[in-house]
């Protein structure tokens, strides 16, 4: 009958063992004269100090095994195997289990670390999560495992560049897709020879084309946004010493979604939704129609609006084209000042500046009035994209269309659009189209 039981406890060993299989799944042995004590835990949500204190120091005080399960019993939050799945989702929750000649105890050493993290300042929302990734790896695993309550989350820890970096690769592996998992796993082991110091570094040398305009990988600092494209069977990667972590693969429509709308009514998520791409269209291609309507094509507008352009640009020197580019440069340079400067002052010194430049360029008939009125939209506009990279991709389209008006005015915005379809339909994000729209639907019920 003991070596049944003993047979028995083997096999819920074996089983965790398999199940939770991870990098972070510590498995270790307490060993004191002919008495035994095995331990298994999950490393990034459980208090090691704890299991230090309370459960392997005791075992090497207490004399006797059948003192140690009694002092073990007389733990707060104990409990007792009762079945795989259970024992399973114990473990996820932060308890750690310990195996006996006799019995199978949990006790709950859960880390909690809201106290050590920040809140998000890149990515915010109004009703979602308001903590964020930090620098500290384990932290960020703490934060994600506290989400991510599936045993078949597997994290993959490795050292990687010349730095020795340590890696964590985040994957479920009954929902990730094994051709894609290789691809990510070559490319990082071929990362060695590099000098890899944060997650934007590694980004660039995960790209297959270094030169490409769009992001085909997320950065993200949200720990919900990860577990969201975790169920997704997308892959996570997070870098020691960084506050961000990587979402593989990543295309056009992920990079327009906000966490908000996991959180809003259906109704409003759409109109939100739809607000993005207005904002989107405006600043990307207002500055193009204002000068292909003012200087090529003046007859698609209605009289009235055609006469107020002409009217209020009647004493700019400048053509159209420089008119726009000026006034966009200086607002470049505004956003860049508001980032560079200190807070304290940085917001309240651009805000100030673009007031007076704006202003006193109008009076002294450098541009016009509505001139004024385009580039305010557009700024405005270029900030309701939810990730800055995707942002800053449009913000280079802005230019080149603004460009292609200006030669050969609303024909050649035709041919811009056209173009920029046909490129982000050849682009691809490891293999994914990056214009797929319908991706599987997964809800995220189970975390």
């Amino acid at each position: 009958m003991k070596q049944q039981f003993e047979k028995s406890l083997e096999s819920i060993k074996l089983l965790l063992k398999t199940k939770l299989k991870s990098d972070d799944l510590i498995n270790q042995q307490l060993h004191r004269d002919n008495q035994c004590v095995e331990i298994i835990y999950i490393k990034s949500i459980c208090d090691s100090q704890t299991i230090d204190l309370k459960i392997m120091k005791p075992f090497f005080e207490i004399n006797s095994i059948e003192a140690y399960e009694m002092y073990i019993r007389s733990l707060p939050e104990n409990k007792s195997y009762q079945s795989e799945q259970v024992a399973i989702n114990n473990l996820l929750r932060g308890h750690v289990a310990i195996f006996t000649p006799t019995k199978c105890i949990f006790i709950d050493v859960k880390k909690i670390v809201n106290n050590n993290i920040f809140e998000t300042t890149v990515e915010s929302t109004l009703q979602g999560p308001k903590n964020a990734l930090s620098e500290d790896l384990a932290t960020n695993l703490n934060l994600i495992r506290h989400r991510y309550h599936l045993q078949s989350l597997t994290v993959e820890l490795k050292a990687v560049s010349q730095t020795n970096l340590q890696l964590a690769l985040l994957f479920d592996k009954s929902k990730v897709d094994s051709e894609l998992l290789a691809k990510v796993q070559k490319k990082l082991a071929s990362i060695d020879k590099q000098k890899i110091e944060s997650s934007a570094q590694l980004q660039r040398y995960l790209n297959n084309q270094k030169r490409r305009l769009f992001p085909t990988i997320m950065i993200t600092e949200r720990p919900d946004r990860i577990s969201f494209n975790l169920l997704k069977g997308k892959i996570a990667v997070l870098i020691e010493g960084s506050q961000f972590a990587l979402i593989i693969p990543s295309v056009f429509f992920d990079f327009m979604s906000s966490m908000d709308d996991k959180y809003q009514s259906y109704w409003v998520t759409k109109s939100l939704v739809i607000l993005r791409y207005t904002g989107l269209f405006i600043s990307t291609f207002l500055p193009g129609l204002y000068v292909a309507f003012s200087a090529f094509n003046p007859e698609v507008l209605r009289v009235q609006l055609t006469l107020s352009i002409s009217g209020s640009r009647m004493s700019v020197p400048f053509p159209a084209y420089l008119e726009v580019l000026f006034m966009l440069l200086m607002m470049e340079m505004l956003v860049e000042a508001s980032i560079r400067l200190p807070k304290s002052i940085g917001s309240t010194a651009t805000t100030v500046g673009g007031l007076i430049l704006g202003q006193a360029a109008t009076q002294a008939g450098l541009v016009s009035n509505i001139m004024i009125i385009i580039v305010a939209a557009v700024a405005i506009s270029n900030f309701v994209v939810p990730i800055n990279e995707m942002g800053f991709s449009f913000r280079v389209v802005k230019y080149v269309l603004l460009l292609i008006s200006t030669l050969f005015g609303l024909i050649g915005i035709i041919f811009g659009f056209v173009a920029l379809l046909i490129y982000l339909v050849h682009l691809e994000s490891f293999g994914q189209p990056y214009l797929k729209l319908f991706i599987q639907d997964t809800t995220d019920k189970n975390l």
